[in-house]
């Protein structure tokens, strides 16, 4: 299905891997011209050579940058000041025992997974608004509804991801530009293999059955009992992101495999 958002330009923040890069992909294969962000620019520089490769027809550019520093983000603005798509994807996560979440880290996660995605649609909001068209999705994650109780911190954050969109769709109001939340549930990045590799290096489990043990153990209530692939959350995100997704603004859209038990 043809998405509409050829030549519309895309920034994708944390894109040069997992959900992000996924979405960047799926977004260029539609014709969008994306901007790949990442902190290093060897990584940002190789994403943009692969989707001008796979996409010849767009225009990718790269924009290194760590964005939770605001020298980073105001350097970003000002080689990109209008953007017409922008996924607040980047974000960090980490199991830990609630008992070793010091104040510092506790800040950190808020930094990056909160306030950085609010400086941007902050920047990128107003000129959507002046030329009534814009999208804004936010990255959440099922955790931001249904706390696991393994990293306090990082669920905290994706629950201000939805209050944020929400709040930031109320200033939308009788426009064309709506701001969504995506919440994942729990999907194969990069990320996450690293997690099953530290969970498992000591069990006799062979390599191949991580996924579905972890699924059964861990995240019972899934229905599909397995991990969502990065590129399932990026088609979801195109369609977000084009005009025919024009009657959605303040949602939470769940795509977590069934995860969360409740009705709404």
């Amino acid at each position: 299905m043809e998405m509409n958002v050829a030549k519309k330009t895309a920034l994708v923040t944390g894109s040069t891997k997992g959900i992000g890069k996924a979405i960047a992909i799926e977004l260029a294969r539609e014709g969008a011209d994306v901007i790949i962000n990442g902190r290093d620019k060897v990584q940002v520089m190789h994403a943009v050579e692969e989707i001008k490769q796979l996409f010849p027809e767009t225009d990718p550019h790269g924009a290194p940058a760590d964005l939770e520093k605001l020298e980073e983000r105001e350097k970003l603005f000002n080689t990109f000041p209008k953007v017409d798509i922008l996924v607040n994807n980047m974000g960090i996560f980490q199991p830990m025992d609630y008992w070793a979440i010091t104040d510092d880290i506790w800040e950190h996660f808020f930094k990056v997974n909160v306030l950085a995605g609010n400086a941007l649609a902050n920047h990128y909001l107003p000129a959507m608004l002046k030329q009534d068209f814009g999208r804004i999705i936010f990255i959440a994650s099922e955790e931001a509804l249904m706390p696991s109780g393994e990293m306090a911190q990082y669920s905290m954050t994706k629950t201000m991801n939805l209050s944020l969109a929400k709040s930031l769709s109320k200033l939308t109001v009788g426009t064309h530009v709506t701001v969504n939340t995506i919440m994942p549930g729990s999907t194969l990045t990069e990320g996450v293999q690293k997690m099953l590799e530290d969970m498992y290096q000591d069990s006799s489990l062979p390599s191949d059955e991580w996924e579905h043990d972890f699924m059964k153990n861990h995240r019972p209530l899934s229905q599909i009992q397995r991990l969502i692939r990065p590129e399932e959350i990026g088609r979801l995100a195109v369609f977000v992101a084009s005009p025919y997704a024009s009657s959605f603004s303040g949602s939470a859209l769940r795509a977590d495999g069934g995860l969360i038990p409740t009705i709404y």
